[in-house]
Parts: C-alpha cells; sequence; structure tokens
C-alpha cells in the first residue's frame, strides 16, 4: 500500500508556484491577487478560507479576505461580486460555500465572471471543462485529485472507476475528467449516488474508488478489491471529547481495514484537502497570466 501523500505534492506545486510569481515580480509582471469572500461564522469556514489566504502569503500572491454577517442581504453580496468583477487589479474570486439560506447560492456562481471563476463552479466553465478546453477553469478539488494522480503517476487508462457522489463540486466533475481522452484520465466511469442499487458490488468491480458523499466511514473492506485505488474526498467533524479541539476529522473511508488491501490510498486529513488548496491557487496564476 502507498499513501497519496496530498500534503507533500501539494508542497512540491507550491514550492513551483513560488518560483513562478517571483520571476513575474522580478520581470515586473503583475502578481496574482485572489479575493476570498467569507459569509458568517461556521467553523470549518473559517479555517478553509484561513488555509486559503495563508497559502497565498507563502508563495507570494496578494490577498483580500472580505468578511460578512450571516444577516447580509442577497443583494449586497451580489453588489460586491460586481464590484470585484470590475477590480482590474482583483485576479481571482472566490465565495467559500455554503452560503445561509436566504442567499441563493446558484445566482451568487453565476455572478462571478468566468475569467475569474477560480473555484470553477460557473456554467461557462463546467460547459469548457466538459468540451475538453484547455482554458476551462476546474473545480478545485476534482483538479486537486487529477494532480494528485498526475504528480503520483497513477495510471488510469483503461481502468473502471467509480465515483460515489454527485455533487457538482466533485461527483460529476471527476466523472467527466477521469472519462476524458487525458493523462490521466481515459477510464470508464460508474457514477453512483444514495439511489444507486448494488453499491457495494459496483464499487467492488472498480480499480479507482473516488468517495465523496460526506458520510463518515462509508467505503468498508468489503467493498474494495485487492489492489484498488481509493481517493477519499470525504471531510467530516465528529465530535471527540478525547482531543484538544473538542472534534476528531473523519473521511468517507474505513481507513484502518480498507488500506490494507489497496495499491494507493489518500489520508484524511492530509490527502484531497492540500491539493484543493495547491489546484485554486494553480487557477489564481492561470487567471492573472491570461488576464495580463
Amino acid at each position: 500500500m502507498q499513501l497519496l501523500d496530498g500534503k507533500k505534492t501539494a508542497q512540491s506545486i507550491l514550492n513551483t508556484l513560488k518560483i513562478d510569481v517571483a520571476q513575474r515580480a522580478t520581470a515586473g509582471k503583475k502578481v496574482p491577487h485572489l479575493a476570498a469572500i467569507l459569509v458568517g461564522t461556521d467553523g470549518a469556514s473559517q479555517t478553509y478560507v484561513a488555509s486559503k489566504v495563508r497559502t497565498c502569503r507563502e508563495i507570494g500572491f496578494r490577498s483580500t479576505l472580505i468578511e460578512f454577517e450571516n444577516d447580509i442581504s442577497e443583494v449586497r453580496l451580489l453588489e460586491k461580486i460586481e464590484e470585484l468583477n470590475e477590480n482590474m487589479d482583483v485576479d481571482g474570486i472566490l465565495v467559500q460555500l455554503p452560503l445561509p439560506a436566504h442567499i441563493e447560492e446558484k445566482k451568487v456562481i453565476e455572478t462571478i465572471i468566468p475569467t475569474k471563476d477560480v473555484d470553477g463552479f460557473h456554467p461557462e466553465n463546467i460547459g469548457r471543462m466538459i468540451m475538453g478546453e484547455a482554458d476551462a477553469f476546474i473545480p478545485a478539488t476534482p483538479y486537486g485529485i487529477m494532480l494528485l494522480l498526475e504528480y503520483n503517476k497513477v495510471a488510469t487508462a483503461g481502468k473502471h472507476a467509480v465515483i460515489i457522489g454527485r455533487s457538482h463540486i466533485v461527483g460529476r466533475p471527476m466523472s467527466i475528467l477521469l472519462s476524458n481522452n487525458s493523462n490521466p484520465g481515459n477510464c470508464t466511469v460508474t457514477l453512483c449516488h444514495s439511489k444507486t442499487k448494488n453499491i457495494s458490488e459496483i464499487c467492488l468491480s472498480a480499480d479507482i474508488i473516488v468517495a465523496a458523499l460526506g458520510s463518515p466511514g462509508f467505503v468498508t473492506e468489503d467493498m474494495v478489491k485487492e489492489g484498488a485505488v481509493v481517493i477519499d474526498v470525504g471531510i467530516t467533524r465528529i465530535e471527540d471529547k478525547t482531543r484538544k479541539s473538542g472534534y476528531r476529522l473523519a473521511g468517507d473511508v474505513d481507513f484502518k481495514n480498507v488500506a490494507p488491501k489497496c495499491s494507493y490510498i489518500t489520508p484524511v486529513p492530509g490527502g484531497v484537502g492540500p491539493m484543493t488548496i495547491a489546484a485554486l491557487m494553480k487557477n489564481t496564476f492561470k487567471a492573472c497570466v491570461e488576464r495580463n
């Protein structure tokens, strides 16, 4: 069993970006500027945004964090996004999800102009991704997974990939990326979800499993064949009074029992999470280069 170390792979990508940014700065060219919007005080969202802002600082990006109270009106939030769209100094815009119930996520995503949509959620970028166009911004988590497979030279061509979860953030994009005529890619893909029957049997036929449903320990050892590659996207906070923080992080895979059967497996934490941030930074760098 080989651990797909997202932390180590992400650091390698970030080190390369840091050199690229420094070279741009030395040549008098614009350095990337990411604007992040955080609404409310959700602990997990605050942690994610802080991590993104910290990473920007570490690799030489500029970043702006805009924080709003939970009760901000949808109109005011959309106005702020329009402001950032028009700000020539801002290269990438991300709005941390989830948003409060009174704000329509779809409207927010569609207000960000596609050339600054570094989260890759805008319908135009999704369409470009489906068409396999190189200028598409790919959603950060699926992009991060593809980079993880690429950097670790995990063979995917001709393999059967099973994706568990059909969200527009991870599951659906992963099914498209892994079926593309690319490397990594060229898989035969099965997309499973809550209404799928015989999910255990389907998973048993998989060479690659991507678990992205937010259900701790869902994938058990009896669902995984010997030598499979398992990518665990799930990250759920579970109450744990023995920890200083009061919680522990659990993935969608029963790691302890599944890992011995795998050729490759991602840990939680330290697997897909760091790769998501590295992919976001790559998207932001790309946005800066293409816009300038």
